[in-house]
């Protein structure tokens, strides 16, 4: 062969190798199903909000928030790629979680449980992908006497839904390029100890990244005690943001203690595949269950409820986790009688700086005569600023193409 043709045949041969794709936030494909995802996000948490009315069961309203998640990406993006179709849709399981509990209830479809009242405080829960890019969101609201009506809210809920609201956005504008996790523990913290509420010990914000819901950098909502170390609880690892990254800013805060237990109540019906784990299971229908969640729910969390043989999974379940094969999100709950909110955004990592793309506004019935430290308020002060601007540039582009129309 002439060095003629060596070269030729090496020069083809690069051409040929495919570039390795670039999954975070330089590429701006990437970016904009991210941002079509959060659209998402929040256009079900709108339409939930609306069905929580007394007489609304759980399971129903699940079964609402996955429909608008599914239905709305099945319109987005059609054309097969390579002669394959672009994976979408529920990223995280509807949950819906009533009063002293936590996060994490999706209740199965023969376990219902008793109908939302007026009162009740509800935190809703969920997520959305498009082709493996996760948006999520939670929002807390409490349940009106009838549609439209303004529900009645005492101090203590005022309190714990502003500090919860508040730590959310504190939390997110500090999430940025060469910040550390400590520093937004620390913020978490203050704003809970000017509230007089605590911080829920268990819950954490992650990373996100493509097919990934739990990423390896987290970023505790408070530093566990010496006793919650010994009982196994584990020191979250210190770690720096980068530019491109995306986060999930998650804050739950409660009156009572903060620290949460398992439902002896509410079944886990929330799990993930561990797809390190490999195991060969005994029973059918364990082995079912796995096959199933292999071909449906590879990578992100899912819900009993989606199987078409739910007495199948509930009883093979049992196998799967003990041999960790699936990894539970348990329904967490608080002592009795404590008030719950919880709230939760996406955040993007941008050249332009952070950027919140998930997330409704905190229902403006939640008051408190509380007040933040001095660098919290004026934090949030800039934001409520930043956040006024782009309202009313939205609503003159808005009003400027309705003329045009």
């Amino acid at each position: 062969m002439s060095d003629d043709e060596s070269t030729s045949s090496a020069e083809s041969a690069v051409e040929e190798k495919e570039p390795e794709e670039v999954t975070d936030l330089s590429n701006s494909d990437v970016c904009t199903k991210y941002q079509e995802a959060s659209k998402i996000v929040n256009l079900a948490l709108q339409g939930l909000i609306g069905q929580c009315i007394p007489g609304a069961q759980v399971l129903d309203l699940c079964k609402f928030g996955a429909t608008i998640i599914d239905t709305s990406a099945s319109k987005m993006h059609t054309k097969k790629v390579n002669g394959v179709a672009i994976e979408k849709g529920v990223a995280f399981p509807v949950c819906v979680s009533v009063n002293d509990v936590i996060c994490n209830n999706s209740p199965l479809g023969s376990e219902e449980l008793e109908p939302l009242k007026a009162g009740d405080i509800v935190k809703i829960d969920l997520g959305c992908h498009i082709d493996g890019y996760i948006s999520v969101a939670a929002h807390t609201l409490i349940v009106p006497t009838g549609p439209g009506e303004t529900p009645e809210v005492d101090a203590e809920i005022g309190n714990v839904a502003v500090a919860a609201y508040n730590a959310m956005l504190v939390a997110a504008a500090s999430i940025k390029a060469g910040a550390k996790n400590t520093d937004v523990t620390e913020i978490v913290n203050k704003v809970a100890d000017a509230y007089g509420v605590n911080a829920i010990s268990s819950v954490r914000m992650h990373q996100m990244k493509r097919f990934v819901i739990d990423g390896v950098k987290e970023v505790a909502l408070k530093d566990p005690t010496a006793d919650e170390l010994e009982a196994g609880e584990e020191k979250v690892d210190e770690c720096a943001f980068d530019q491109a990254e995306v986060y999930a800013v998650d804050v739950a805060m409660s009156t009572g203690e903060g620290k949460p237990r398992p439902s002896g109540v509410h079944r886990t019906t929330v799990f993930k595949r561990n797809v390190e784990a490999n195991y060969r299971l005994k029973m059918k229908n364990s082995r079912y269950l796995l096959s199933e969640v292999d071909k449906k729910f590879p990578t992100l969390p899912f819900t009993l409820a989606h199987f078409d043989d739910e007495r199948a999974a509930k009883m093979g379940v049992t196998e799967c986790v003990s041999h960790g094969l699936l990894t539970p999100y348990p329904v967490l709950h608080e002592q009795k009688d404590a008030k719950v909110a919880h709230f939760k955004c996406t955040v993007l990592l941008l050249p332009s700086g952070t950027s919140k793309v998930t997330g409704l506004d905190m229902p403006t019935y939640y008051k408190t005569d509380k007040k933040p430290d001095e660098e919290t308020q004026k934090l949030l002060t800039e934001l409520a600023e930043i956040a006024a601007k782009k309202a009313k540039k939205k609503a003159a582009k808005k009003k400027k193409k309705k003329a045009s129309n």
